[in-house]
């Protein structure tokens, strides 16, 4: 499936019947969210969500979550965008990740990350009443698009929420967030951000 392609069936029909709907925006981090928020932000309401507890160490934890703040602070957009911060919940991700560390980024241990992440930005877009919910994630050409679609769909059913299906690397996504990334000054990390892709990059 194309998933650009079915995203931009749904932003002109949503231009059409003139509808602004709420989006809860699970984000990896400020670089990834910039070009999905300037993309997105013209057609929802959104509301980026914060919630990765893979991230390793809570040096780098801290200064992720607020990266991603002073980028919204000083993104001009359509419409406002709010902010909320999970709990990060590292033992989760050590519970999911168990018998599974040797793999290599972009294996099973990878889609149970994003379904961990996914799960939690599905319950809260039900408690909070949203219309969508979704995640910066495959913007980065490392991170599985069709996967992440797929563990989205399955979770919005579960959950009763729509999962707004997405490639955002697509159209240059990738590329438009360096450069908003430069043009904001943002630090970008060299790897994604578990103790397994940071030792698996130290040893690349």
């Amino acid at each position: 499936m194309n998933y650009q392609k079915e995203l931009e069936k749904l932003l002109v029909k949503l231009e059409k019947e003139n509808k602004i709907p709420r989006l809860l925006l699970h984000s990896c981090c400020a670089p990834c969210s910039s070009y999905v928020l300037e993309y997105l932000s013209k057609y929802f309401e959104i509301t980026v969500f914060y919630y990765n507890p893979n991230i390793f160490p809570e040096s780098e934890y801290t200064k992720r979550i607020l990266e991603q703040q002073t980028l919204i602070e000083e993104m001009e957009m359509k419409y406002p965008v709010s902010f909320i911060a999970g709990n990060y919940e590292k033992e989760k991700f050590y519970e999911m990740a168990k018998g599974l560390e040797h793999l290599k980024e972009g294996k099973e241990r990878c889609f149970k990350c994003y379904a961990l992440r996914l799960e939690e930005a599905a319950r809260l877009a039900k408690e909070g009443e949203f219309d969508y919910f979704t995640t910066t994630l495959s913007i980065s050409p490392m991170k599985n698009a069709e996967k992440l679609n797929e563990i989205g769909n399955a979770l919005g059913r579960e959950y009763g929420v729509e999962y707004l299906q997405s490639d955002f690397k697509k159209k240059n996504g990738y590329k438009r967030s360096i450069e908003l990334s430069k043009e904001y000054g943002l630090y970008r990390q060299d790897y994604c951000g578990c103790v397994y892709s940071m030792q698996e990059r130290k040893n690349s």
